[in-house]
């Protein structure tokens, strides 16, 4: 069970920066698409929204498989009483 957590700790690092790079790449798509004045400022600003909220996000899933990976995980509390 251990060794997945480690697994999985590598996949959650890899996964946070995949993510943010897939919301950059499909931004600038959505945004050369939209048409010119007021359409594509609000595109602009949509995806300028949602990658702020997702960039703390991912850097949070990457900490998570950090501390998988170190193993912060391998032995977790059973009761209150071992906190």
């Amino acid at each position: 069970m251990n060794a997945l957590k480690r697994l999985l700790g590598i996949v959650w690092i890899v996964l946070g920066p995949v993510i943010i790079l897939f919301l950059v790449m499909q931004a600038i798509e959505k945004i050369a698409a939209a048409a010119e004045g007021i359409a594509r400022t609000n595109t602009t600003l949509q995806w300028s929204i949602i990658i702020i909220i997702f960039i703390p996000i991912c850097a949070g899933l990457m900490i998570f498989g950090y501390y998988g990976l170190k193993g912060e995980y391998d032995r977790l509390p059973q009761s209150s009483e071992e906190l």
